[in-house]
């Protein structure tokens, strides 16, 4: 399919990668099967970056913000003023994924998609802007069709233009981003608005109540096609879900594994498996959030999560604490000893 610039060619992965993998697992000091998932994971990344012998010396997290119009229709318990604000937190290093990519020895890349700030050449940052924020999907598209398709093409411009990147993780910051979150999950899972809806930064039953009205309302209004991702994406989506949906295509293409984050990263992989399936090959699941759609969401792209904390941050945060594991996976892979090289009787 041809989005904008990009003619988007991936391949599946190579799953005869995931029987040779296995054996070589079976051959190490430990009982067959015994590391359960971390031995999924591993067959998993070589299958992915069709290496024998995976190493993740450049780890990257592209945390991506956008505005919502949406937002200033009481969805959220945070004002819109909170997503510059968290933006500079994160160019200035204080913010959670600051922290925990620190920890795992991951460079953050913090990208305007379409905040509703001029943060004036603000140094670190990549400026992708397409807009200061979308419009309310209660009142008609959140964007345009061709606003849309520059969304996906900046995230995979973002991860094509990366040199040497072995593994990309996906965040996000916007106030209200959970509203077209649920709405995309919505549409693309068949459940009700009302199941697929949480509370996200907080809000109280009335706000809630509120919210999944606005968010029946603006699909009854918008009616987004489910088999034309990019008009789901314009009439319901966010800047920063379309710049995420062209990271994890960006990923696929390149053969790295993509490691979503939470809810909004979730829908934004629902975008980008509905322009080409076979772009949830190459998808790790971090973690399972509190958001009621979340689940639902996993499920359909048929992802089992790493981690179940009851994080709902965003950021990226959740995808930076489960690339260690993913590390860990491919490092016993890469380092542990076979029975044979150990002296070890197997049986």
């Amino acid at each position: 399919m041809q989005i904008g610039r990009y003619d988007i060619k991936i391949s599946g992965i190579d799953k005869t990668l995931l029987d040779a993998t296995q054996k070589r697992l079976d051959m190490l000091t430990k009982p067959l099967g015994s590391l359960g998932r971390l031995e999924e994971l591993a067959k998993t990344v070589v299958a992915i970056t069709e290496k024998k012998n995976p190493v993740f010396k450049n780890k990257v997290i592209v945390t991506m913000a956008g505005d919502h119009g949406i937002s200033r229709e009481g969805v959220s318990a945070y004002p819109m003023e909170v997503t510059p604000q968290m933006v500079l937190n994160f160019l200035n290093g204080g913010a959670g994924i600051n922290v925990l990519a620190r920890h795992i020895g991951a460079k953050v890349i913090v990208v305007d998609m379409g905040v509703n700030y001029d943060f004036k050449g603000a140094p670190g940052l990549v400026d992708k802007k397409i807009g200061p924020g979308t419009k309310s999907f209660t009142k008609g598209p959140a964007m345009s069709r061709t606003e849309a398709v520059k969304s996906i093409e900046a995230g995979i411009d973002i991860v094509l233009s990366e040199k040497d990147i072995d593994i990309v993780g996906t965040g996000d910051m916007g106030i209200g981003n959970t509203s077209p979150s649920a709405a995309i999950t919505s549409i693309y899972t068949g459940r009700p608005v009302a199941e697929v809806t949480g509370r996200g930064t907080g809000i109280d039953d009335k706000g809630l109540k509120n919210k999944i009205e606005l968010i029946e309302k603006g699909l009854a209004f918008n009616k987004p096609d489910p088999k034309d991702a990019l008009d789901v994406l314009s009439r319901v989506g966010g800047f920063e879900i379309g710049g995420l949906a062209g990271v994890i295509l960006g990923g696929a293409m390149k053969k790295i594994p993509v490691v979503i984050d939470g809810f909004i990263s979730t829908a934004a992989a629902l975008i980008a498996v509905n322009i080409e399936p076979k772009a949830g090959e190459y998808l790790i699941s971090s973690h399972n959030s509190v958001e009621n759609g979340h689940k639902y969401a996993l499920e359909y792209l048929k992802l089992r999560p790493i981690l179940n904390l009851e994080l709902r941050l965003g950021e990226g945060t959740g995808a930076a604490l489960s690339m260690s594991i993913v590390e860990a996976a491919v490092k016993i892979l890469n380092e542990m000893a076979t029975f044979e090289s150990a002296g070890v009787t197997s049986k």
